[in-house]
């Protein structure tokens, strides 16, 4: 069961990270719509540029916030670490909504840590590797 829960916390820091970089891209894509929407090309625009940057600004920090905290806990995951089983329930749960991969991911996460094998290796005591 080790090896699973190994490869879900390399799961979960690749999805992750996949988060933060379609965050980044995202921040990009609004920031430059937001500064067309606000050039003097179109005057009549200029009403539309706050919106696309406040859309963009939400998108971004949704995607922050869902991704970020994935990295952390993939990275617990990986090592084994006790607090990491709890957020990572947490992560599958949340990842569910996430069709069609997402879903898969939350499936398999919610498999390998809810099982008595995958609890029972991380109330085991581990000395730090």
């Amino acid at each position: 069961m080790e090896t699973h829960v190994k490869v879900l916390g390399v799961l979960n820091m690749l999805s992750g990270a996949l988060g933060v970089c379609m965050a980044l891209l995202l921040l990009l894509v609004f920031g430059g719509l937001a500064g067309a929407a606000g050039s003097d090309i179109d005057p009549g625009a200029n009403m539309a540029a706050p919106l696309i940057g406040l859309t963009g600004v939400a998108l971004v920090m949704f995607l922050l916030l869902m991704s970020v905290p994935a990295i952390v806990v993939g990275y617990g995951l990986y090592h084994v670490r006790p607090w990491a089983r709890v957020a990572g329930i947490a992560i599958a749960i949340l990842s569910l909504m996430a069709f069609p991969l997402g879903t898969v991911l939350g499936v398999y996460g919610l498999w390998v840590l809810c099982s008595q094998s995958g609890a029972r290796l991380f109330t085991t005591v581990r000395t730090i590797s």
